[in-house]
């Protein structure tokens, strides 16, 4: 009997699309959480693992593209590296982008937009231009590939991104589409709400476990809440959305169904850990409880409608926050008052770890206790300090 994948491949050939077996892929993550990035990719079976700032870049096979898709927490996307090369020009950047063998991943029909990239201390700066370029590039090839004077880019979109780092120019294709950090869960959020690949980052480094209690007495959309919760009960991050490559026609659906199952298996139903958040703002704790629900962990979570000053953590709780920031003179002033209330009511040590991420340089003093560990991390274009209690 003819398996699936014979038959994907043989369709895939007669079509000009055949995916490599080893392929190289680049996961951009916030900066500070490569460490953390590295170790989920080796968890998943990805090779040859290398690190640079706010990337990590691995090898895997045909399945890696569905399984680091479900369940990179902390990797903003997942992109096939298809090639670097030097383009200090615009006629090195086509030459280099037509080099390409775009008819092994994008069909006749498909479509094939050219997402905005990145240039850093490259002669080439003009972004549009770059992306008109690799356009064309991408457009004569598969013109001539396919015969065809007119493509009708009418089929499943394979996204294209680029960066061009010190004259080197590398491209992307992008099998993630929406930014994994939109798990589906949090359709709607409050004011600032923290990114759920940064607060799963932080999770790790707080060592949530299966039996874990988490607190946040700050919750706002209860992002914290309910990523520590799919750490601990080793849910899938992505097991509740969908990707672009999904609808790539090359890549057999038996292989995402399959890669669905197994994070489906691997679900901890029997682990004991609990989440309590907390929030001043009636329509916050009602939105972190909604969005619990809709994350399948409601059952997990307990959410609280006061001000911190009258929170109480759990015994033996970790606790996460991520106050308010201030950024006018006003409200940097009432950020250091709650600072202050937050060392008053939190009393970490050992048995009561505390991380907190705040870009304040003096928040120590306002809440009354050095870090034991001080580790920098960025959300978003904010730089910030995660200190780090736990003795």
């Amino acid at each position: 009997m003819i398996s699936i994948y014979a038959l994907a491949y043989a369709w895939a050939y007669v079509f000009g699309c055949v995916f490599m077996d080893k392929l190289t892929f680049c996961c951009p993550c916030h900066f500070g959480l490569e460490s953390v990035l590295k170790f989920e990719v080796s968890k998943i079976g990805g090779e040859n693992i290398t690190v640079s700032d706010g990337k990590v870049f691995f090898e895997g096979d045909r399945d890696m593209i569905a399984r680091a898709n479900l369940w990179l927490r902390t990797a903003e996307r997942v992109l096939i590296v298809l090639k670097q090369f030097t383009a200090e020009s615009f006629p090195q950047l086509i030459d280099g982008a037509e080099s390409i063998r775009w008819e092994d991943y994008i069909g006749k029909n498909d479509a094939f937009p050219v997402k905005s990239g990145s240039s850093l201390h490259s002669k080439l700066t003009s972004i549009p231009d770059c992306q008109s370029i690799i356009k064309k590039a991408i457009v004569n090839r598969l013109q001539n590939k396919y015969g065809k004077a007119r493509l009708e880019e009418s089929g499943s979109e394979h996204i294209v991104r680029f960066s061009i780092y010190k004259d080197v120019a590398t491209i992307f294709l992008d099998t993630s589409g929406e930014g994994l950090h939109k798990r589906g869960y949090r359709r709607r959020s409050n004011g600032a709400p923290i990114k759920e690949t940064l607060a799963a980052g932080i999770a790790d480094l707080a060592r949530v476990r299966a039996d874990s209690i988490v607190c946040d007495p700050m919750c706002g959309s209860g992002t914290f809440l309910i990523e520590s919760a799919y750490k601990a009960l080793s849910i899938a991050p992505g097991i509740r959305r969908h990707f672009s490559a999904e609808g790539w026609q090359e890549l057999p659906q038996e292989m995402w169904r399959r890669e669905r199952e197994n994070a489906k298996s691997q679900i901890n139903k029997s682990g004991k850990f609990f989440a309590h958040g907390s929030d001043i703002d009636t329509l916050c704790a009602d939105l972190s409880l909604e969005n619990a629900k809709k994350a399948g962990v409601a059952s997990r979570v307990k959410i609280d409608n006061v001000d911190i000053s009258r929170f109480k953590p759990e015994k033996g709780a970790i606790t996460l926050c991520n106050p308010p920031y201030g950024e006018r003179m006003l409200e940097i002033k009432q950020a250091e008052e709650l600072y202050k209330k937050m060392g008053q009511v939190l009393h970490p040590d050992k048995d009561n770890p505390c991380v907190v991420i705040s870009p304040h340089e003096e928040f120590e003093r306002f809440f009354g206790k050095k870090a034991d560990k001080r580790r920098n991390l960025y959300n978003g274009m904010i730089k910030c300090q995660l200190f780090m209690y736990f003795k």
